[in-house]
């Protein structure tokens, strides 16, 4: 008989190894893989895009959707430019709120988050901007004390509703992180890449927003500039395949972009730009140990100031902020193709 001290130890166990047999152990005892691991919400997500423009935002969106890591307590229509091609009329933040509910439809949610019309226009430099429900809604989802989940902000146009939210309680800014697609190229940060000297699109949608945001608030950004947004590129034949694959809800995007292409008289060529799509890889596709955008490449710098030409003014000091250089497509266009497909069976 052995004394206890004879008894031979096992050899320690990697955390490689123990997740591995965990996951055959979990594969043997359930019918489908499917169900091997559940997911529960680790972040809330206020989405705010432009969805009467470029429907790159639906697409965007309907990942977030799909997506069971993030919560979204409310979604919010943007306005675009002053008789902007693709939406000119005078109520875009309203289209853009019905475009949501007919994505809502298209994917048969049974849950849908509320959805609300953000302002019509850009903020006045000078006079203070009034309440709105989008602005309210903001202040009170940042100021909740009953959920312990990080809340970011979701940006993929322009930051009129969330500039209005920071003014009118500031303190709201040390409680979210922006993510927030648009903004010029950083010129140090271009690697093989011709510099552009032309205003970005979203940035300009409401300049002065996003000087508030950037020169007065204490809010952490996230940024995705241009150049590296233009990297979320898809060839129309792989959109085609993901599309036919995803039912009622892959016709409806196809509209979408069909849209897009009459109004350019089919000059678009063969591929498209989901630029939007970052603020779900950033979020909702964060890696499991140790949360955070990992497969994504970016640099942490003081926050810049934004003159009134749109360029950056580098200011010590200040705040740090992250400034994404690339951003992992395979994952995810990969990720959304699976999550659209569920919709066509």
């Amino acid at each position: 008989m052995r004394s206890v001290h004879e008894v031979p130890v096992p050899p320690p166990v990697s955390r490689r190894a123990f997740l591995c047999a965990s996951l055959a152990a979990a594969t043997l005892a359930l019918p489908r893989l499917a169900q091997a691991r559940a997911v529960v919400p680790r972040q809330r997500v206020i989405v705010d895009n432009d969805f009467s423009g470029d429907p790159d935002g639906l697409f965007q969106l309907a990942h977030h959707l799909a997506s069971p890591s993030v919560v979204i307590p409310f979604v919010i229509g943007s306005h675009i430019h002053t008789g902007d091609f693709l939406d000119s009329s005078t109520r875009q933040a309203e289209n853009a709120a019905a475009k949501v509910r007919e994505l809502y439809a298209a994917m048969r949610l049974e849950r849908a988050p509320p959805v609300v019309p953000g302002r019509d226009a850009g903020l006045a430099r000078q006079a203070p901007p009034a309440p709105t429900e989008a602005a309210r809604r903001i202040i009170a989802e940042a100021l909740r004390t009953d959920t312990r989940l990080p809340l970011y902000y979701a940006a993929g146009a322009g930051l009129t509703d969330l500039a209005t939210a920071l003014m009118l309680e500031p303190r709201i800014a040390r409680r979210m992180k922006l993510v927030w697609i648009g903004g010029m190229e950083h010129a140090d940060l271009l690697p093989g890449v011709p510099p552009r000297h032309d205003l970005e699109y979203n940035l300009t949608i409401d300049l002065p927003a996003a000087q508030w945001i950037f020169n007065e608030t204490d809010v952490e950004i996230w940024q995705v500039p241009r150049n590296v947004y233009r990297q979320l590129i898809v060839s129309q034949a792989e959109l085609d395949a993901g599309l036919r694959a995803a039912g009622e809800l892959g016709a409806f995007l196809a509209r979408q972009l069909e849209r897009v292409s009459a109004l350019t008289d089919g000059a678009l060529g063969e591929t498209y730009i989901l630029g939007d799509s970052p603020l779900v890889t950033l979020t909702a596709l964060q890696s499991s140990f140790e949360p955070d955008s990992a497969s994504s490449a970016y640099v942490v710098r003081p926050t810049p100031r934004i003159a009134d030409d749109g360029r950056y003014v580098p200011t010590a000091g200040a705040r740090p902020m992250r400034v994404y250089q690339s951003i992992d497509t395979r994952l995810t266009f990969a990720d959304m193709f699976a999550k659209f497909a569920p919709a066509g069976r």
